[in-house]
């Protein structure tokens, strides 16, 4: 398995994108409701993030289902992740979980809370992950929520 590797080489991009993607199902799956509109975000995100194609990305979140399903817990992803992707991706892939957060127009305690959890086990502060939180509220049109 990918997260078996020793030392902090970095990890193929592949692999760190299998990792992303099964923070973002946690994400989603946090308060016990992982909808359509959920992983359908996550697809549209995964496939901009690496130019793949709607089913290729759907793919990806499939086989990302099953790992985060099977991992005991988040730190599991956050540390290969934080010792093997630059601060500004990291910031990208919190954008990405505000986005999985607010996918279904409903704001959940236990999504952000999730979020919270990873920002910090990334090594981003709470003030970057707020301040990325209003950027994705901004760009989705739902300041409101």
């Amino acid at each position: 398995m990918f997260f078996d590797a020793p030392g902090p080489k970095p990890l193929a991009s592949a692999d760190a994108e299998v990792a992303i993607a099964a923070l973002l199902v946690r994400v989603a799956r946090a308060d016990n409701h992982y909808d359509l509109a959920e992983k359908q975000r996550i697809d549209s995100i995964l496939a901009r993030r690496r130019g793949l194609t709607m089913e290729e990305a759907a793919e990806c979140r499939a086989a990302a289902e099953m790992i985060e399903a099977e991992a005991p817990d988040t730190v599991r992803f956050t540390r290969e992740i934080k010792d093997r992707i630059a601060l500004e991706d990291r910031l990208g892939v919190i954008a990405a979980m505000w986005e999985v957060t607010y996918a279904d127009d409903h704001r959940d305690p236990d999504e952000e809370t999730m979020v919270r959890l990873v920002s910090g086990l990334l090594g981003i502060p709470d003030r970057d992950s707020a301040l990325v939180r209003q950027k994705v509220l901004e760009g989705l049109g739902s300041a409101g929520l």
